[in-house]
């Protein structure tokens, strides 16, 4: 990995606050000039974009805010959307009996149904609020430390004109719900109809890596994909439909996507796990140079 990369690994993992976002912004300023900000006032959004939108064949993206640490993770079997949606089910579960307890006990204090039921509701919420905007999370190598060094590592193994002819863009957000990709593509909703956006995110922990093209760039880009890869033997490449898939990450926004994620593997399937979590500390090295090496050869088809 280049030094800007293993200081980001070391130093940088936290960035959920506006104080630590600004401070991963002026550190990638230092080494990238040229970078602009575009910020979103509806979303206090501010998206790092490196390179021109415009005229760029591709756009590689990666978000780079981090999220609240939960004691149980976040958990996703991107080709069993079953257990994926029932696993989500089972956490509401724990807050609705908290809810309900604080409820219960709130309107044997007071004697007032219609407090309980306020408290009830209230708590609720406020757990809610908890998980997204509770304290830090201070281990984020996977999610999504791992897609900002990706990003970082493409960049220097590009070619002069590879570069000119890609943007970057480490989008905001992601974590309150997709909103610096939203705000990104509304800012640029004619140059991205018909451009290919790749994103990163969750890419160093599993030896499956998961390329999730949508029904417009499937046609055109699979056996692209499948070229760029070939050769890859330590890891297990796999060129995928959106159909029957579910990864719900940034590249959800745009018209032309590819979603890059890595996934373990269990006898159910497929699967991520550890995110959100103390636990997130795995950076496969290996999974990025695959992810670089290859991306650098299918820039040279395009």
């Amino acid at each position: 990995m280049t030094d800007l990369s293993k200081e980001i690994l070391k130093k940088y993992q936290v960035r959920k606050s506006k104080k630590q976002k600004t401070a991963f912004i002026e550190l990638l300023r230092a080494h990238f000039p040229n970078l602009k900000v575009e910020d979103d006032a509806i979303g206090y959004s501010r998206n790092i974009v490196i390179g021109n939108p415009n005229t760029a064949k591709m756009v590689f993206t990666a978000h780079y805010d981090t999220c609240a640490v939960m004691p149980i993770p976040n958990f996703i079997m991107p080709k069993n959307m079953l257990i994926s949606f029932l696993y989500a089910f089972v956490l509401v579960i724990p807050m609705l009996l908290i809810g309900s307890a604080v409820g219960g006990l709130t309107e044997f204090v007071l004697k007032d149904p219609g407090m309980g039921a306020l408290f009830n509701l209230l708590t609720y919420w406020l757990i809610l609020i908890l998980m997204i905007y509770g304290p830090a999370n201070k281990h984020t190598v996977n999610d999504n430390t791992s897609g900002v060094i990706t990003l970082i590592e493409l960049m220097n193994a590009m070619t002069d004109e590879q570069r000119a002819q890609s943007c970057f863009v480490f989008f905001d957000n992601e974590e309150k719900g997709l909103l610096g990709s939203s705000a990104f593509a509304r800012e640029h909703k004619s140059v991205m109809k018909d451009k290919l956006l790749i994103n990163f995110d969750c890419v160093s922990d599993g030896d499956y890596l998961m390329l999730i093209l949508n029904k417009r760039a499937h046609p055109e880009y699979a056996e692209k994909m499948k070229a760029a890869f070939e050769g890859v033997t330590e890891k297990t490449v796999l060129i995928e439909g959106e159909k029957g898939v579910y990864y719900p990450s940034d590249q959800k926004n745009f018209k032309k996507n590819i979603g890059v994620a890595s996934f373990k593997k269990s006898k159910l399937g497929l699967y991520m796990d550890r995110i959100h979590t103390p636990k997130d500390t795995v950076m496969d090295e290996r999974n990025i140079e695959v992810l670089v090496s290859s991306f650098v050869k299918f820039a040279e088809t395009l």
